[in-house]
């Protein structure tokens, strides 16, 4: 009996909280009225649905981590964790519209900002103007502290040149937080963060096409040329905007892992829809044993893979530090999804090859969950060295 007592101690509630069932109950009929109807044709057509996110914003989707004071709902990381996969089962691009509107930019004013800052940036965030976030150069993705980008202070003004590439929201966004050298002898010390909007006199974005998946969200590579920014619209102290840029990844994977696990959760439920219709050899192919093991799979990791992305969005909840444990979550997730996409094709085969059926978009979209916010090899590094040392 003592030990029971004792053992009741450690067990943990993995229930969703009330507010946390009713948005993931509000999420999955928003994604399944407007998003997985249209899905295929925005992939196809290469449309960025803006319709369709203004109604994401007016439930509350786009700014989910931002206090009531400032036009948010203030909901936290698990419930964001919940929409942006109920989102991604049916849209691996629109799951990656919210997932990076949330952490990225408006994530990174939301850590770094003044309040006056937050007063002005926060209220437009949360209903409806989208915002782009400015790292990665066409000469620095992995190593992001190797940016040419440059910034220089002129009177009470910042000069900034240069370019970026790859930019979620890059177009269509109205607000963009962009990373500069400030110091570049210092390296990732000497990068400052600061926050840009469109129609300032230099600055320029233009759409990349053609990418092999998340064909409908926004990206694009942004062009400085001599941009004029006042002193007030520097976030973060100066020198110290990657040290914060890497507080706000932290965060960014907790989405990118529960958009892996969306995309593989899709990838699972249309794979066994087909397995129990399709027949072969006088039966369902869910009948057959290398069927059900690949479906068993699928489903393991897909759990495993939530659990721990779970558990790093209670830590953000909770401002407890969640370095390696969003590495983890953001690496098992995503490669769960690729191996479930992959799975999926294969369970349909000709078929999956094909546009019939929305396994090959899933495989497709779940490609880039291995490389955007940190590559799997990136994610590997950031845990080894948390361990080692």
């Amino acid at each position: 009996k003592g030990y029971r007592q004792k053992e009741s101690l450690f067990m943990m509630n993995f229930d969703l909280l009330e507010n946390q069932q009713m948005i993931k109950e509000m999420v999955k009929e928003f994604a399944e009225r407007e998003i997985a109807p249209n899905a295929s044709q925005w992939d196809r057509e290469e449309k960025f649905p803006m319709e369709t996110v203004q109604k994401a914003a007016d439930l509350g989707l786009l700014g989910m981590a931002v206090p009531e004071e400032y036009g948010g709902p203030e909901v936290g990381y698990v419930a964001m964790a919940i929409a942006v996969e109920e989102i991604g089962r049916y849209d691996g691009s629109f799951g990656l519209t919210v997932a990076s509107h949330n952490c990225l930019c408006t994530g990174h004013i939301l850590y770094a900002a003044n309040h006056e800052q937050k007063k002005k940036y926060l209220p437009r965030l949360c209903s409806g103007t989208l915002g782009a976030w400015g790292l990665t150069e066409p000469n620095s993705g992995s190593d992001a502290s190797g940016m040419k980008t440059s910034a220089k202070k002129v009177g009470d003004k910042w000069i900034i040149n240069g370019s970026k590439v790859f930019i979620t929201q890059g177009t269509v966004g109205d607000i963009c937080v962009v990373l500069a050298n400030t110091e570049p002898a210092k390296k990732q010390k000497g990068i400052t963060a600061f926050i840009l909007e469109k129609g300032m006199k230099g600055f320029s974005s233009s759409p990349i096409h053609h990418k092999l998946g998340v064909r409908s969200s926004d990206t694009a590579e942004l062009v400085f040329d001599e941009v004029e920014v006042p002193d007030e619209n520097r976030l973060g102290e100066i020198n110290h905007g990657f040290l914060d840029t890497l507080q706000v990844l932290d965060k960014g994977r907790i989405t990118i892992g529960a958009l892996g696990v969306g995309i593989a959760r899709g990838a699972m439920e249309e794979a066994a829809r087909y397995a129990n219709e399709r027949v072969q050899f006088g039966k369902s192919l869910g009948k057959f044993q290398a069927i059900q093991w690949m479906i068993a799979d699928m489903a393991t990791e897909i759990d495993a893979a939530r659990l721990m992305v779970h558990r790093c969005a209670s830590m953000a909840d909770q401002g407890k530090r969640h370095t390696t444990e969003s590495a983890m979550a953001k690496l098992f997730a995503s490669e769960t999804a690729m191996r479930a996409a992959t799975k999926a094709v294969q369970i349909h085969g000709g078929y999956g090859y094909t546009a019939e059926y929305p396994v090959e978009r899933y495989y497709r979209d779940a490609k880039l969950l291995e490389i955007g916010e940190g590559t799997s090899e990136v994610q590997r590094l950031v845990i080894a060295r948390n361990i080692l040392t």
